[in-house]
This record gives structure tokens, C-alpha cells and sequence, in this order.
């Protein structure tokens, strides 16, 4: 049996749910090191390190004139990729600029009666560096990752948006990526991949622009050069490997439980796959349909490393319940399959995102319903949020006193700072009194 249902009341379950509640984790130490390695490399050598280890890892004939994507390979690209493909990046497009466009945040001031005024300017980081993995060796083109991180970027209006990804053998990226870049107005597009490209982006290179904010799903290495560059620039989130949980009840369809834990579970051997069900029959059938699906998989083999090394099949006395374990475990991806998903929502405190229904798989998150697919792991839920506008904004206090309300304030101020031993905060208050007298 490819998982084996177990009860939440047993000790077992509470074992197996203590270990989902506290699964944050950073990379091993090795991986720590060799990026720690890479990025100072990348600092102190810029180009020359950056050609190096992609010549190594990917394009062993990459030189400094290719490393940029040209003109000709832009047009080109229009010329192959189907129309098909050209509808479908354009409805999600459509979808995902509409979506964030609601997220937009304004500035604003408040003013009081004796003339101060005070508010929030809000304004868009100058640069956003976009990651895009290779997606093996350009084979699978990640163009939902081109759309979910630069279309934010965009309608926050981030004036230089800088696309970093690793090319195929012969130093090419797929024409797919390319279009879905020019697409939503992205052009400066680099063929650099992993921990070096994050370094570059991070430091700035005499051929890629240093940035203000990094964004975008990687490998381990990606994810931890992200981390440690944090502070110098700002970062979506620290990411791991991606995760859904599908609460279902007694009405559910098993096929689709089924389908929907194997769509996660393809993603890594370390992706995670949770049901939480209130019927052991639902349980058991689950199983069945995920030995039963599995064989239809390009990617069984990763497929099925995930579900027996990883999946999880709770079965729970009732739905409350089953909503704690979930709530408690705050995963990126929640499914409620239930008979009244809407009625329960209340109760989801900590989710990356939530899919309500049977008709709702988190596949239409992934591509067109619009929402952005990047979403936090490892229970990290609890405390961020999806990748959005905000994302690319920055907020700059405002504050403006009357000579009026100065002289009104000015015994408050100077009472908090002399408590606080700040005497130069108090002078510089006293000071402006003593001109009034």
C-alpha cells in the first residue's frame, strides 16, 4: 500500500501531525556552504565566475557577448510557439493582471485640526530581479513563473524588470519563455541559472544590473542564495517543496483526491500530499485510485518516491477536526472538499491559498484563476503571505507640524525622550521653544 490511512487519535496520527505542524526546515549545511562560496565568488570576480559555473552546470560554450538575450532571439521566438499556446498565455495573462491589479496600494495622509499633517507615500521599488528555473534543461518551460512574478512587478510599477534564467546546453532558452516575457513587457532577460544567477542579481555584474527585489522558485541552491542575500535585498519568501492538503468529508470523489495529491506529489520526491477525511471508506479509495492514476504519470517515479515517502492520510471523527489538523498545519495549498466549503471557511485561519469545491483543483490556481501561485511552505503560512503587488512596494512615512501644533506637542516629546536618556531628542525640541520666547 503506497500510504497506509491512519487515525488522527492514535498515536501514530498525533505522532505523524507533531512532525507536519513543525516541518520548517534550511538547507543542509553543505548546500549552505557551497552557496556561501558561490555568492562570494560572484562578488568578487563578477563576470568572470558568473561565465564559469555557467559553463560548468549548463551552456559549456557560453561566452559574455551570448549571455544576453538579443533582439533576434526575441523576434524569433513569436515564430515558434503555437497559437494555442499564444490563447492560453493570453487568458492568464488577462486573469492574473486583473487579479493583482485589486492589490494595488495608495498613498494617503491624514490631517488633524491644528495642521499637522501625517500619512504613507507609497512607492515602487526601482528593480525586481524575476528567477525562472530551466525547467530540465529548457524541456519544460516554466512560463506560469514568467506571469505570477512579473506581472506584480509590473502594475506596482517597478521600472526595470530583469529576467534571470539558466540556459539549455546549446545556450539557448525556450522561445515559450521568451514570449510570455515580452508578453507582460519584460526584455532584459539573461541566460544564467542557480545560486550564481541569485549572486549576480544580488551584487550586480558588469553585464547584469544589480536589483532592489528578487522573486522566484528555484532548487535548494536558488533557495538558499535567496536567504542569504535577505537584508541586502528583499525576497519573496523562503521557499520548500511544494505542498497541498484536501480536506474531504464522506461525499467526496476519491478520483479527485487522488488527482489532485499525484499533481502535487509530481512536482519532487520532497513534495508533500496530505488528505484529512472524516470516512475511512473515502481513505481507503483514495489509495486505490492513487495506485490505479500513478501509472498514468510521465513522472510516476517522482510521483510515487513522494506518496510513500512523504503522503499522508489522516481519518478524523468528525469535520471540525478535520479543519484544526488543517488550520494547525497551514499548508500552501488548501483543497475543501465538503459538501458547504464556503460555511467552513471562516474557520481557515492559515492557508497560502484555498480552493473551495470539487471543480476547484489547485491546478486552476496554478495557471489561470488569477491569484499568484507563488505561496508559502513549510507551515510559514502562519505568518506571510502569496507573492503580490506589495511585493514590489516600499511605503516612505510622511509627517508635517505646524508651528502650532510643534509648541502643543513639544512638552510630550520632551518628557518621552528625557525618560528615555535621549537628551539631544529633547534639546532638539527645547531648542525651537527657546526662539518662541
Amino acid at each position: 500500500m503506497i500510504i497506509t490511512p491512519i487515525s488522527a487519535a492514535s498515536t501514530e496520527g498525533q505522532k505523524r501531525l507533531e512532525q507536519l505542524n513543525d516541518r520548517f526546515q534550511l538547507a543542509d549545511a553543505s548546500c549552505r556552504r557551497t552557496v556561501s562560496d558561490i555568492l562570494a565568488a560572484i562578488r568578487e570576480r563578477g563576470d568572470e565566475a558568473l561565465l564559469e559555473y555557467t559553463r560548468k552546470f549548463d551552456s559549456p560554450q557560453m561566452t559574455l557577448n551570448l549571455l544576453k538575450v538579443s533582439e533576434q532571439e526575441l523576434r524569433d521566438s513569436y515564430q515558434q510557439v503555437d497559437d494555442s499556446l499564444m490563447e492560453s498565455l493570453t487568458l492568464a495573462q488577462k486573469r492574473i493582471q486583473e487579479f493583482h491589479e485589486r492589490e494595488m496600494e495608495q498613498s494617503w495622509f491624514l490631517t488633524r485640526e491644528d495642521g499637522t499633517i501625517t500619512g504613507r507615500l507609497v512607492r515602487p521599488v526601482a528593480s525586481a530581479g524575476l528567477y525562472v528555473p530551466g525547467g530540465q534543461g529548457g524541456k519544460t518551460p516554466l512560463v506560469s513563473s514568467v506571469l505570477m512574478n512579473g506581472i506584480p512587478a509590473g502594475i506596482a510599477g517597478v521600472k526595470q524588470r530583469v529576467m534571470v534564467t539558466p540556459p539549455n546546453e546549446e545556450g539557448k532558452v525556450n522561445p515559450a519563455l521568451l514570449v510570455a516575457a515580452q508578453k507582460i513587457g519584460i526584455s532584459e532577460i539573461y541566460k544564467t541559472g542557480s545560486a550564481w544567477a541569485i549572486a549576480a542579481l544580488a551584487f550586480g555584474t558588469a553585464t547584469i544590473p544589480r536589483v532592489d527585489v528578487i522573486v522566484g522558485p528555484g532548487n535548494q541552491y536558488v533557495t538558499e542564495a535567496k536567504r542569504q542575500v535577505a537584508g541586502r535585498v528583499g525576497i519573496d519568501m523562503i521557499a520548500g517543496p511544494s505542498e497541498v492538503l484536501i480536506v474531504a468529508d464522506h461525499g467526496a470523489t476519491p478520483a479527485f483526491i487522488a488527482a489532485d495529491m499525484l499533481a502535487q506529489a509530481e512536482h519532487d520526491p520532497q513534495a508533500l500530499a496530505i488528505l484529512v477525511t472524516t470516512s475511512d471508506d473515502i481513505a481507503g479509495q483514495t489509495v486505490q485510485e492513487l495506485e490505479r492514476q500513478l501509472k498514468l504519470l510521465s513522472r510516476e517515479d517522482i510521483a510515487r518516491t513522494s506518496l510513500s515517502e512523504r503522503g499522508t492520510i489522516i481519518v478524523c471523527d468528525d469535520l471540525d477536526g478535520a479543519i484544526r489538523i488543517a488550520d494547525n498545519i497551514a499548508i500552501e495549498h488548501l483543497e475543501l472538499m465538503i459538501k458547504d466549503p464556503f460555511l467552513q471557511l471562516p474557520m481557515i485561519q492559515h492557508a497560502g491559498a484555498i480552493f473551495l469545491g470539487d471543480y476547484s483543483p489547485e491546478a486552476c490556481g496554478d495557471y489561470v484563476a488569477g491569484p499568484n501561485h507563488v505561496l508559502p511552505t513549510m507551515g510559514t503560512a502562519r505568518i506571510s503571505s502569496a507573492l503580490g503587488v506589495e511585493t514590489f512596494l516600499k511605503k516612505s512615512s510622511l509627517i508635517s507640524y505646524s508651528r502650532a501644533a510643534f509648541i502643543a506637542d513639544a512638552k510630550h516629546i520632551e518628557t518621552l525622550a528625557k525618560l528615555e536618556g535621549l537628551t539631544a531628542h529633547a534639546r532638539s525640541v527645547s531648542v525651537r521653544l527657546e526662539r518662541e520666547k
